[in-house]
């Protein structure tokens, strides 16, 4: 079974080794959708929903909510957040029952990228 929870943040960026407008400082209202894979446990979740949303406040959305990504990545694409995403939330959402699945994050309304563990 999939569990996916998605956020939102906004942030500024801009893209140092890009030639376009991209390259000038811009923002965005980023989507993001952490999904785990896995099977319920003996309280019928694969993980709780309010866990989830705790950690990935703490660890993501306090660091890039309101932000200038590139005091994070270097080079901060929608590739490189979700892998950067990705990495950070493996470990703290690794449970018996369930792993991090997937990291999707989405730049525009009709633009994302999925970061998996063969991604990383």
């Amino acid at each position: 079974m999939f569990l996916c929870r998605e956020f939102k943040f906004d942030a500024a960026h801009n893209l140092i080794n890009y030639h376009g407008k991209c390259e000038k400082l811009h923002g965005h209202t980023y989507r993001l959708a952490v999904t785990l894979k896995g099977e319920p446990d003996e309280e019928g979740m694969i993980f709780d929903f309010v866990e989830l949303k705790k950690i990935v406040n703490e660890l993501v959305l306090s660091k890039l909510d309101h932000s200038y990504i590139n005091d994070i990545l270097p080079q901060p694409t929608a590739e490189y957040i979700s892998r950067w995403v990705f990495k950070t939330l493996d470990k703290p959402l690794k449970r018996e029952n369930c792993d991090l699945y997937e990291v999707k994050v989405w730049e525009t309304d009709r633009s994302s990228v999925i970061c998996r563990r063969e991604d990383i």
